[in-house]
Order: structure tokens, then C-alpha cells, then sequence
């Protein structure tokens, strides 16, 4: 648990989960900031209260490493994502899985919810993104251009765009609204691994060479190059405000950014593990992170 993250980082407590038994791929808080959904290579999502790290329920159903999860915007739905080449829409309050999507051809790496919690993404090794709708799980649009596996994706909080990253080393961005043309943002050396949205529209990536990019995916301009992770970049997301963005990689580091100026104002060093994954909370209260050590923390 971190306080006041806009204002500044000081380490109040740190909670540990511990149950997964294998990497733990993606965790995300629940929009009232109650609960922690992590999933992991054990092919299990787990759903925890985040006051009291107590474990509700052990959510099971994927036959393979599950890559990715979300909560929905509205707080009612979670989404999984697995190399078993599915994607699931699960029940928050049952837990009980409202649709298996099977389209993708291959591992599903990412997934994510519109900001108005009606649709789905999910991206692949496949090459494709897929647009779901939610309420029956109809396929309603596949995106393709890249060139190599998909691993992250992302939708603007104003919902006029979808941003996907690839192993091609481009971030693509999707026009939802038929207004304006899609954008290819090249610039990475090597695979991209993460992308994320501001409130303020900005579009960060993040790569295998290391670094950090912000875009403003309307012209594609780049904005900020950020430089300093020894490590692949393996995740990062804005603070709801938009003030701050937070990366993790494999040297074991989150480093926090100032998106007014592109710098380096904090670097978190007291990880045991590769950091796989990272969160804000939606208040800004709260920073939560995923390690490769079977175990998330906040």
C-alpha cells in the first residue's frame, strides 16, 4: 500500500497473497478498490478481499495458463484471458462463467473492458484483436495488421480508440468511432509488452529494448521517450489522474514517472521477483504489483 501516490510514494504496508503455484501474469483492483483478481500459469484465477488478503474464491475453468484478467468498469464482470485460447466473461458477486469466446487460433495474451463496460477486447498470438460484445458474447469485429503475436491492448477512457502492441515492435491504434485513420507508432526495438491509456488521452508503451514511450495516438507524435528500466518493461498504467505513470520490468524495479515532463521522480526497489504486473487503485490510494514469485502485493 502506497500513500498519496499523486503527491508522493511512502510505503505504509505491505500486504503479500500468496496462493498461486505458478507465475502470476496480471492482477487488477475492483472499481470500489474491495477487491484483487490475479491470475496465474497455474491456470487458476484467484479473487481476494484486499483489506484483509483473504482468499474468496479459487476461480477455475481455463485448461492453461491464464495470461490476463480485468474487472469491468461497472464492477460487475472479470475477464480472463489463457493460452488455452479462450476467452472467459465470468460474474463478479457468483463467480460463475457467463461466456467462453473461442475464436482466437492460439494464446490469448491480453484482454480488456471498454470504459463503458459493453465490450471486450482480446488480442493473441493469432496476430488478431477481437471485438466482443459483452451481454452474449458475439464477435463483432476483428482487427488485423500485425504482423507477429499480439500481447497488449488497451481502450481510451472516452472509448474513441483501441490501442494494441505487438511482438512486431508497432503499437497500432484503432478508430471505434469511424472518425480519423488508424495509426502505426513505430519507434520500439523490439517486442512491445504493455500499453495504457491516460485520462488525459496519452498512450504509453512499453518494450522488451528497455524503454518507455508516450504517444498522443490522435497525430502519433511521440511525446515523451523514457529511458532508465535495465530490463525489459513488462508493465506499466497511469494513476487515475493522469499525474503519474508507473512501469515494472525485469530488474526488478517500478519506476514512477512525472507525464508532465517525462522524468523519473521515484524508482520502488524493494521487489524480491520480476515484476509481471501493476495497478493503481481507482482513488489513487493504492498501488498493487504481481511478481513472478507466485505472490501479489500492495
Amino acid at each position: 500500500m502506497w500513500k498519496n501516490p499523486s503527491e508522493y510514494f511512502a510505503t505504509a504496508t505491505v500486504k503479500y497473497f500468496e496462493r498461486h503455484k505458478g507465475e502470476v501474469n496480471s492482477c487488477a483492483l475492483s472499481p470500489d478498490c474491495q477487491l484483487v483478481l490475479t491470475c496465474s500459469d497455474d491456470s487458476r484465477i484467484h479473487l481476494w478481499e484486499a483489506k484483509s488478503g483473504t482468499l474468496k474464491q479459487k476461480v477455475t475453468g481455463h485448461t492453461g495458463p491464464v495470461k490476463s484478467c480485468c474487472f469491468s468498469p461497472d464492477g460487475l464482470l472479470f475477464a480472463s484471458s489463457s493460452h488455452d485460447c479462450t476467452v472467459r466473461i465470468w460474474k463478479v458477486d457468483t463467480v460463475d462463467c457467463l461466456h467462453v469466446l473461442r475464436d482466437h487460433l492460439k494464446s490469448v495474451e491480453t484482454v480488456c473492458f471498454s470504459p463503458d463496460s459493453r465490450y471486450l477486447l482480446s488480442g493473441g498470438w493469432d496476430h488478431t484483436a477481437i471485438l466482443w460484445e459483452v451481454q452474449n458474447g458475439q464477435k463483432l469485429k476483428v482487427y488485423q495488421g500485425h504482423r507477429d503475436a499480439i500481447q497488449c491492448s488497451a481502450f481510451s477512457l472516452n472509448g474513441s480508440y483501441i490501442a494494441t502492441g505487438s511482438w512486431d515492435y508497432t503499437v497500432r491504434v484503432w478508430i471505434l468511432q469511424n472518425k480519423g485513420t488508424d495509426k502505426i507508432l513505430e519507434g520500439h526495438k523490439s517486442n512491445v509488452s504493455c500499453v495504457s491509456f491516460s485520462v488525459s488521452g496519452m498512450l504509453a508503451s512499453g518494450s522488451w529494448d528497455k524503454t518507455v514511450r508516450v504517444w498522443n495516438p490522435r497525430n502519433g507524435s511521440l511525446i515523451f521517450l523514457m529511458t532508465g528500466h535495465s530490463g525489459w518493461v513488462k508493465n506499466m498504467t497511469f494513476s487515475r489522474d493522469g499525474i503519474l505513470l508507473a512501469s515494472t520490468g525485469y530488474d526488478k524495479k517500478v519506476r514512477l514517472w512525472d507525464c508532465e515532463n517525462g522524468r523519473c521522480v521515484k524508482v520502488l526497489k524493494g521487489m524480491m521477483e520480476v515484476v509481471h504486473a501493476c495497478a493503481f487503485s481507482p482513488d489513487g490510494t493504492l498501488f498493487l504489483t504481481g511478481a513472478i514469485g507466485l505472490y501479489p502485493a500492495c
